[in-house]
């Protein structure tokens, strides 16, 4: 069993976006600007903001947080939305999901200049990817395939489950997994006997929030588990959706939670941001 190091990874990508935006700014006087817009006072949306802001100071890009009430009308949002696409600083747009439930979260996604998506939630882009066409993929999806891609692991013609269908996470990470070739399976909280599939597969991605949903007979010696989901424990302690202690020995490869996908998540954000500058600024 090998653990799949996502921190070590994060670090690798990390320091070559850190790279690349010094010789943007040493030699065209560029640097990447990121915005970020929180809704409410959720905590755990909160954290995941405070960790983008620290990276993006650490990677030497330029970020501003528009922090609102919840009780924020859907236009207003809008209007700040469209600010930020024509600020000629700002280079890629983040919305923090989720957003309170009188907000249309498809309507403010796609209020996002796709040029400035680097959630890759924008329907243009989710489009461009799953035909195979170059835009920006969703953070957590791409941070799976370039794991795979730094561990050798080879997709083509592998069978693999996605536990999990949305719009964030699941649908995305099975077209990404389409395209290079492996036979994809999806799985959801209406699928009947989710082990059935799980057991069979090469490859098992689960996303789900659900603590210890997949057990040890759920999984194929040598199997390779992708495990996306983040829980917090009573204690405070975080655990995937995999029972880890008991799987991971059946497994040829794994993640870990925390230190697995996580920090992909935020290293393929910022790799995201990175290019839509370059992309902007070329364009003009």
């Amino acid at each position: 069993m090998q653990l799949i190091d996502g921190r070590a990874l994060s670090s690798k990508v990390l320091d070559r976006v850190s790279s690349q935006t010094q010789m943007l700014k040493k030699e065209k006087n560029i640097t990447p600007g990121l915005a970020v817009v929180v809704v409410g006072d959720d905590p755990a949306s909160h954290a995941y903001v405070s960790m983008k802001e620290k990276a993006c100071k650490k990677a030497g890009f330029y970020s501003i947080v528009h922090k609102m009430p919840e009780s924020i009308s859907q236009d207003e949002i809008i209007e700040i939305i469209e600010m930020m696409n024509k600020n000629s600083h700002i280079h890629g747009i983040l919305i923090q999901l989720p957003l309170p439930s009188h907000v249309d979260t498809n309507k403010i996604l796609e209020v996002i200049d796709p040029k400035k998506d680097v959630d890759g939630f924008h329907a243009y882009n989710v489009g461009r990817m799953v035909t195979g066409l170059s835009s920006f993929v969703a953070c957590t999806p791409l941070g799976v395939m370039k794991m795979f891609e730094e561990y050798d692991i080879d997709l083509q013609g592998k069978d693999v489950v996605v536990v999990g269908a949305s719009n964030i996470v699941g649908k995305p990470m099975a077209s990404l997994l389409l395209n290079a070739n492996a036979t994809v399976t999806v799985t959801h909280i209406h699928t009947k006997d989710l082990a059935s599939h799980t057991s069979k597969a090469d490859i098992v991605i689960v996303g789900v929030g659900v603590v210890g949903l997949i057990k040890e007979n759920m999984i194929k010696e040598g199997a390779i588990v992708i495990d996306i989901g983040i829980n917090r424990l009573e204690d405070g302690s975080l655990v995937g959706d995999v029972d880890f202690d008991k799987v991971a020995p059946k497994c040829s490869y794994i993640t870990p939670v925390p230190g697995g996908v996580g920090p992909m998540t935020i290293a393929m954000l910022l790799e995201n941001t990175l290019q839509a500058t370059k992309q902007i600024k070329g364009n003009r």
